[in-house]
């Protein structure tokens, strides 16, 4: 997708790039300084409309706050989506200061320290366990407190999803207990008197390819319809991951959604209901829901020349937005979509290098950009923003001001 095309999805009027359904200028005059991350609201009710219209009515929407956990997105969510998953007390508190029932949180990640355990055990919320060691914080918890925890059972699966941003399953993995350990893992504590509810399996994440996707999501009730049959109660929660990628650049294609909802419904009405007719199937997203309702607003600072070269010098960079210098897990950097906010209908006729105002540099946002000529006070923006970016990036890296967020 071109800069101009995700332009098009907020909204152009006047040669100025909107942001529910305000200028750009006037919502920087709105936040009063930049650089400011901003998120449209009405991106984020389409997005989910279009998955709730598409994916099958059995299948619940969990939201991966660590996407973004800004208080005004999650609260937004927490009416439009099925479940929270955290991965830290602090998200845990944050979705729980929300309407969201306790028993519509999940709580993954490796390494949950044993306080962390203990809160969650507490808040009655599920926590997907990774390891046997966590198994024995969460029994002990539960014995302190006594309560009974609700666990599923991270699996790291016996295979790996190709084409993934990152790959989280198959193969040797921090995350969950490998495939092959878990018969033995539920002979020894099915009977601890823990509420083990079912399992999740999560292998991969950013993935643009739509069979990719549909063979993980099969070959992931595949591999737990083995692994039920050494769990002594029936599954009751299911979830199926996400991974679902949006285009980062004019390389990337649009993931094929309803390629993707085709394959989990036939999924879903056949091997799923036949063997688990009590599990509640759950796809787990966070860029997906977020990434492309947000972007990111900078304002130039100074315009110079240095051999041949023009660069625009802006007051925000790497600080905010580790993933658009390149320096987030990409092997080969390259440009994120981004454009002169206040001059959007202009053409690119020039070139410029966006650099931040960072003593660094890889302190990078744009290399060698078609865009207009563009001059101090004016706005770049950058796209695909609303996920993994303020608290993705090293905000106290070198002392600069954190930028604001708002959600118009």
């Amino acid at each position: 997708m071109t800069p101009h095309e995700h332009a098009a999805r907020f909204g152009v009027a006047d040669g100025e790039l909107r942001i529910g359904g305000m200028p750009l200028s006037q919502l920087a005059a709105r936040v009063g300084s930049t650089p400011f991350f901003a998120y449209d609201r009405s991106l984020l009710d389409q997005r989910i409309e279009h998955l709730r219209a598409v994916l099958p009515s059995r299948v619940s929407l969990s939201y991966a706050m660590k996407a973004n956990p800004m208080p005004a997105v999650v609260h937004h969510l927490v009416s439009r989506v099925d479940r929270i998953d955290v991965a830290s007390a602090l998200e845990m508190r944050a979705a729980l200061d929300t309407p969201i029932r306790p028993e519509k949180v999940s709580f993954a990640g490796p390494g949950k320290a044993p306080a962390e355990i203990r809160q969650a055990v507490a808040a009655g919320v599920i926590i997907e366990v990774e390891s046997t060691t966590e198994i024995g914080r969460v029994i002990a918890a539960g014995d302190e407190l006594g309560l009974t925890p609700r666990i599923a059972i991270r699996v790291n699966p016996d295979f790996a999803v190709k084409g993934s941003g990152m790959r989280m399953g198959g193969g040797p993995q921090q995350f969950g207990i490998d495939a092959e350990q878990v018969p033995a893992v539920l002979a020894e504590y099915g009977a601890s008197g823990l509420d083990i509810l079912g399992f999740h399996v999560f292998a991969g994440s950013q993935n643009l390819n739509a069979p990719t996707i549909a063979e993980a999501q099969q070959r992931t009730v595949e591999l737990v319809s083995g692994l039920a049959d050494h769990l002594s109660v029936p599954v009751r929660y299911l979830n199926l991951g996400g991974g679902f990628g949006i285009p980062y650049t004019d390389r990337d294609s649009p993931l094929d959604l309803d390629a993707v909802a085709d394959s989990l419904n036939a999924l879903v009405e056949g091997p799923l209901a036949q063997r688990f007719p009590e599990a509640e199937p759950v796809i787990e997203l966070g860029r997906y829901l977020v990434g492309e309702c947000g972007v990111y607003v900078t304002r130039v600072l100074d315009r110079k020349i240095s051999r041949g070269r023009t660069y625009l010098v802006v007051d925000g960079g790497m600080h905010h937005q580790l993933a658009a210098s390149g320096n987030f897990g990409q092997a080969i950097r390259r440009n994120y979509p981004l454009v002169v906010g206040n001059r959007v209908e202009e053409l690119g006729d020039d070139s410029a290098t966006v650099v931040g105002c960072l003593c660094t540099p890889l302190d990078l946002l744009g290399d060698d950009v078609a865009l207009p000529a563009a001059d101090i006070d004016d706005l770049i923006v950058i796209f695909q923003q609303g996920a993994y970016g303020l608290t993705a990036s090293p905000t106290a890296f070198l002392g600069h001001p954190a930028p604001a967020e708002v959600l118009v």
